[in-house]
């Protein structure tokens, strides 16, 4: 197998940081993103190789793709990426990585698996804070309590999100949530349900979100029921409630561009300061049919700091031959202890 290893979306404010850190550890991605001049500054200071091409042209894909053997995708929003890189991928049999958080997304991949198994090729996505920590998190209490029917993971992230996390939101606000219900992903009303939920510090407030959990956790614990939680400012939680009254409205093109532009006026993500400073802290619990809970927490570097590491490190794995074709999540490659890998990563069950 070939070593090569392309960087999709480096131009974005996680795919550069993940360029630069590759970088660090001795890495040569290919950077790569849809239009060269956004790519050629980043690849001339690393002294890295980059190509430029466009997901609606498969021979510009297949050309690309000739002689890599790890894609790692990281250009969002994921709903519109994803398939056409996924499908370069099968045809060129170069294994798929990406950093996505959407539901739709993982299901979709999941349905290539199949194919994968017969190409050869695994199809990871979620190799980020998206959801590798939540995904061990979870395996790690399907472990603990294996006969659980019902699993409930919450997460507080303490800083700011990246213009690209920010645009995807944007896309998606009008679909309210989803969780997983008898096995069933299942619509429900954006923050549906409100829980206290204490991740070390004290009890604090949190809502149900359409985190990709909800898909990924069932293939990775079997478990039927799934909720996901996570901690906003309480304003952020009043626009949640708000947004089931004005769906329509939120899905208007006019609306969404709209709202692209004001977040295109932001920083593009947390600073270096803020991600050295920055926590982010992850709560699960499972329970069974006779009532039994058990429950357990994760501390981890700040989230994008922790895509960083997670991306890399399964990158490294696939190149070195450690990975398992079809679709998979993080932790069914890797194991419930993968997450423990990483500097800062603290984990504390519960009883």
């Amino acid at each position: 197998m070939n070593a090569n290893f392309l960087l999709y979306g480096a131009n974005g404010y996680t795919g550069e940081l993940i360029a630069r850190f590759a970088v660090q550890q001795g890495l040569r991605p290919i950077l790569a993103t849809r239009n060269s001049q956004k790519v050629a500054p980043l690849a001339a200071e690393l002294g890295l190789d980059y190509r430029a091409f466009a997901l609606d042209n498969e021979q510009a894909i297949d050309s690309a793709l000739a002689d890599i053997a790890v894609v790692l995708n990281c250009a969002g929003p994921f709903s519109q990426t994803s398939a056409p890189m996924v499908a370069g991928c099968l045809r060129s049999q170069a294994h798929y990585l990406d950093i996505t958080g959407e539901i739709n997304v993982f299901e979709e991949v999941a349905s290539q698996d199949k194919l994968a198994k017969t190409t050869g090729v695994m199809l990871l996505p979620g190799v980020g804070f998206d959801v590798v920590p939540s995904d061990c998190l979870a395996a790690h209490l399907k472990g603990r309590l294996p006969s659980a029917t019902r699993l409930t993971l919450g997460f507080q992230a303490l800083g700011r999100i990246s213009r690209g996390t920010a645009a995807t939101m944007v896309e998606a606000q009008h679909q309210g949530g989803k969780i997983r219900r008898d096995g069933v992903i299942t619509p429900v009303a954006a923050a549906f349900k409100t829980r206290s939920i204490d991740f070390g510090q004290g009890k604090v407030e949190a809502v149900t979100i359409p985190w990709g959990d909800v898909a990924t956790a069932f293939y990775s614990t079997g478990i039927p029921n799934i909720e996901i939680y996570a901690v906003f400012p309480a304003s952020t939680r009043i626009l949640a409630i708000a947004s089931r009254y004005v769906s329509w409205l939120l899905k208007l093109p006019a609306v969404q561009n709209l709202q692209k532009q004001l977040i295109q006026n932001q920083p593009p993500g947390p600073s270096a300061i803020e991600r050295a400073e920055g926590k982010s802290y992850l709560w699960g619990e499972v329970e069974d049919s006779s009532g039994k809970r058990l429950s357990s927490l994760l501390q981890c570097p700040e989230g994008y700091t922790l895509t960083t590491l997670t991306a890399l490190k399964i990158v490294q794995k696939v190149l070195a031959g450690n990975y398992t074709c079809g679709f998979q999540t993080p932790s069914k490659v890797y194991g419930a202890d993968f997450i423990l890998e990483f500097p800062g990563v603290v984990r504390e069950d519960i009883e």
